[in-house]
């Protein structure tokens, strides 16, 4: 399975890029990638925006050494930042992708690894939910990859294209709470 780290927007509301916050737990974009690498991902690919040469930076030596990738067009919104990275992942040996957002700072890798254990077959689609609403990560089999790229539009990401297919919702709410988090306060 291979980890998509989607950290490109300006982060308006935040004040400044979420792949630049920390916390008193550390930096947002070190932690995605290493609760990806946590919950099973072989190698994460990180796709960033706003200011990538500053939070690529926050990558170096870090372990199981990201793959970065930039979405030149980020300010188009998350669709740009799915594409760049779903067009990275396009030349993976992996049959699945695991989608997740840098603004997820209580996601941890046993998430991911429940998420993960739904990865039997490439037309598989299942995601996180807490307390019964979808959120991330999001695993996406093979099968999915052309019609979640050609649905990348915008600031919808895969939301239209989740919409009109069968997900499987798998419950973490006793995990984490699943919320993104878009400003200081």
């Amino acid at each position: 399975m291979e980890g998509l780290l989607l950290a490109a927007g300006a982060g308006r509301r935040m004040g400044m890029p979420k792949a630049l916050v920390t916390d008193d737990r550390g930096s947002w974009l070190q932690r995605g990638v290493t609760t990806l690498l946590g919950g099973g991902c072989r190698r994460v690919t990180v796709v960033l925006g706003a200011e990538a040469e500053r939070a690529a930076l926050l990558l170096d030596g870090l372990p199981g050494a990201p793959r970065v990738v930039v979405a030149d067009d980020w300010a188009e919104g998350m669709g740009a930042s799915l594409r760049a990275g779903m067009r990275a992942c396009a030349d993976s040996t992996d049959g699945f992708v695991m989608l997740s957002l840098v603004d997820l700072p209580d996601l941890v890798p046993e998430v991911v690894a429940r998420v993960g254990r739904a990865a039997r077959a490439p037309q598989v689609l299942a995601r996180a939910s807490y307390d019964g609403t979808p959120g991330h990560p999001v695993l996406l089999g093979r099968d999915h990859w052309p019609g979640v790229l050609e649905s990348a539009r915008g600031d919808q990401g895969a939301r239209s294209y989740l919409a009109t297919h069968d997900v499987e919702l798998v419950e973490c709410g006793d995990l984490a709470t699943g919320h993104d988090v878009d400003t200081r306060a």
